[in-house]
């Protein structure tokens, strides 16, 4: 599956072709009034409409939906539809400020594979912690999956007993710079990735992956509480994505941790991903 490269640049769109010499300037713009009327009639019959951003308190609930899950949905549902994209990777131990393992985040706002992941990452640490300050927002409304509906890591902080958390969004939704990445980070992004992708996650540098494990399609034009009561259904596409997507990254952070907490690492879908992970 493809990943998001910054910078994105801006595909250029050929000249069209000259008109005949017989076609008269009146019909010309006939001609361009009927296309532009087509098209927005069209753009406004298939295009759906960005999804309203639900209000802090209402993130707040919805953050909590997700990250209260119970086991038996993680169990069902195994890796589900997710690609694993989880390689293995050497180096020393990356520990966060407090002596944890940590998990290390690259991305930014306008991406939508980055949208889409950030779905799974925080269902994944939601197990092993707690976040807060998470906000929600959507992709970019000019690249592909446009107005995907996502949280942003911008000003959220998290905590745990097993494992630590940095994260770092380059770029806001209009592909202005947000956030950068510390030398040593931009060292170990290059080493596992140099082509330089997003969303890009480091896993205590045992783990590394690049790309988004599920398309973003399967979120398009749904409000953030639609997905929620998805992710609560363990046959919908939602739940088989992203579900899927966070007990893979469950399985690399428990190998970062141990297989703590045992409640999390020691069920039988999680040990069984561990041993895909090598």
């Amino acid at each position: 599956m493809s990943a998001r490269r910054p910078p994105v640049r801006k595909p250029v769109r050929k000249p069209v072709a000259g008109t005949p010499a017989w076609v008269t300037p009146v019909a010309v713009l006939a001609g361009i009034a009927v296309v532009v009327a087509a098209f927005l009639v069209i753009r406004w019959y298939i295009t759906p409409a960005p999804p309203k951003t639900p209000s802090q308190d209402a993130t707040a609930l919805i953050v909590a939906q997700i990250t209260s899950l119970p086991a038996s949905q993680f169990d069902t549902i195994g890796q589900g539809t997710a690609n694993n994209l989880i390689k293995p990777v050497s180096g020393d131990p990356l520990t966060g400020p407090g002596g944890k393992p940590q998990v290390l985040y690259i991305g930014a706002e306008y991406c939508p594979y980055c949208a889409a992941e950030r779905w799974a990452i925080i269902v994944a640490l939601g197990r092993f912690g707690k976040f807060s300050g998470l906000q929600t927002t959507t992709s970019s409304s000019n690249d592909i999956y446009p107005d995907t509906p996502t949280f942003t890591f911008r000003s959220a902080t998290y905590s745990g007993d097993y494992v630590e958390l940095r994260t770092v969004e380059t770029s806001d939704r209009d592909q202005k710079p947000l956030q950068t990445p510390t030398a040593s980070e931009q060292q170990l992004w290059q080493k596992f990735d140099p082509a330089g992708s997003i969303p890009f996650v480091n896993f205590g540098n045992r783990y590394a992956m690049s790309g988004a494990t599920f398309l973003p399609d399967i979120l398009s034009g749904a409000s953030w509480q639609a997905i929620a009561s998805e992710l609560e259904d363990p046959n919908s596409a939602q739940a088989k994505a992203i579900i899927g997507s966070a007990n893979l990254m469950t399985a690399a952070i428990c190998k970062m941790t141990s297989d703590k907490p045992a409640s999390v690492c020691s069920t039988p879908a999680i040990q069984g991903l561990e041993k895909k992970l090598g």
